[in-house]
């Protein structure tokens, strides 16, 4: 019975070496509530004899647990359980701490990378703009093989425009047209637009703005339809001058661009002419009366000096005169040719057909052959009833007689 004791006492002893020696060392970084024993601790192996163990670790919590095995539990109660809730509170805390911080480091690292990437940016911008400023100015200087704005950019204007033919609508008031000079329409107006777009204007705009400043015209369509040479020149297949007859032609080819408008002026230089021969007789008759009247020998001490003059006064008079009188000429000029101009609107706003919208000739031609037909039915229902009447009064004449 001794010696059965014996050997549950040295296993248990054993055991408990085993314990500590696994947990000892490790227990210090959970919550540091192991510690060493500076003092050998002594294993009763038998009665009266201490075996020492210089390695030997006293650790509560391996005690405790092999204590709790041999009594029959395994989880810690009392103080060791607040312990070890304390210790897994304060590891949660640290642990978020250091979540947190390693958030605010991370985001600072990025805005301070941001802050570095744009004003990186915007040095390059910078250097890029003075670069091409310094070359346009060396450029300007005359210092070859330098690329410049012009030389590396590629304008729209070097295409072309396209050649296209054109749709004519009328404005009414069931049915307006916008109008990209006048933004609206005039009701009982023609407006064309180049075939497929609804970019419409006023047909007697569009003459007037050629006719006033021919560089305004195609940029109002931006420079994509060739209109001056599809619609106004009479090479074109598209050319609308081909419907104004023989009025329009003496109106638009003739006086406006005959030689550039020099037959225009021509005409008016003519007209003068002849109006100053006529008028002859009368100019003569006032001049002389004139030059035999008082008042005009009465300021003698006026034109007289001037008639004295040098001849570098008398040059200057003349310059300005003649100024005078070609600005008189220039205005009558620009009198007369709007005047010509309006009516060479009239003539196309009379002339152009209409080929979509309200009065096209589609519809015209429908509706007239509708009135053809109607007039044929009408043509044949009469036939019709005459003859029925002629038979009926043969049939009575017949039976009376």
């Amino acid at each position: 019975m001794k010696s059965t004791c014996d050997r549950s006492r040295q296993l248990l002893a054993l055991a408990i070496v085993v314990v500590t020696a696994r947990g000892g060392d490790g227990a210090d970084s959970r919550g540091g509530w192991t510690r060493k024993s500076p003092v050998h601790s002594s294993i009763i192996s038998r009665p009266g004899n201490r075996i020492k163990s210089p390695n030997v670790v006293v650790s509560s919590p391996p005690l405790s647990a092999a204590l709790s095995v041999r009594c029959g539990s395994t989880s810690p109660t009392g103080r060791d359980a607040a312990v070890y809730d304390d210790d897994a509170s304060t590891a949660t805390r640290e642990g978020e701490g250091e979540d947190e911080e390693e958030d605010a480091r991370r985001r600072k690292e990025r805005e301070e990378h941001e802050k570095l990437t744009r004003y990186r940016a915007e040095q390059q911008l910078l250097y890029q703009l003075r670069s091409t400023y310094l070359t346009e100015i060396l450029a300007s200087r005359g210092v070859p093989n330098l690329p410049t704005l012009a030389s590396v950019s590629t304008s729209d204007a070097d295409r072309p425009p396209e050649s296209v033919d054109w749709d004519c609508a009328l404005s009414t008031e069931d049915e307006p047209r916008s109008c990209l000079y006048s933004f609206d329409a005039e009701p009982y107006t023609k407006v064309v637009a180049p075939r497929g777009t609804d970019q419409w204007i006023s047909l007697s705009a569009l003459n007037r703005l050629r006719r006033s400043d021919a560089t305004k015209v195609e940029p109002m369509w931006h420079s994509r339809y060739s209109i001056l040479r599809g619609w106004f020149s009479e090479d074109s297949e598209y050319c609308m001058l081909q419907h104004v007859g023989v009025k329009g032609f003496l109106v638009s080819s003739m006086l406006l661009d005959g030689a550039n408008g020099m037959v225009l002026r021509s005409l008016l230089v003519l007209t003068a002419l002849i109006a100053f021969i006529v008028l002859l007789p009368i100019i003569e008759y006032v001049v002389g009366r004139i030059l035999v009247s008082a008042p005009f020998w009465s300021q003698w001490t006026t034109w007289g000096r001037i008639l004295r003059a040098g001849f570098p006064l008398k040059l200057l008079l003349g310059q300005m005169a003649w100024r005078g009188v070609a600005s008189c000429f220039a205005k009558v000029e620009n009198a007369v040719r709007d005047y010509i101009v309006d009516l060479e609107c009239e003539i196309l706003e009379e002339c152009v057909p209409v080929t979509v919208g309200t009065g096209s000739e589609g519809e015209g031609g429908g509706e007239a052959i509708e009135e053809e037909d109607d007039v044929v039915g009408g043509e044949d229902v009469e036939r019709t009833d005459r003859e029925e009447i002629d038979e009926y009064d043969e049939g009575i004449y017949d039976d009376e007689y």
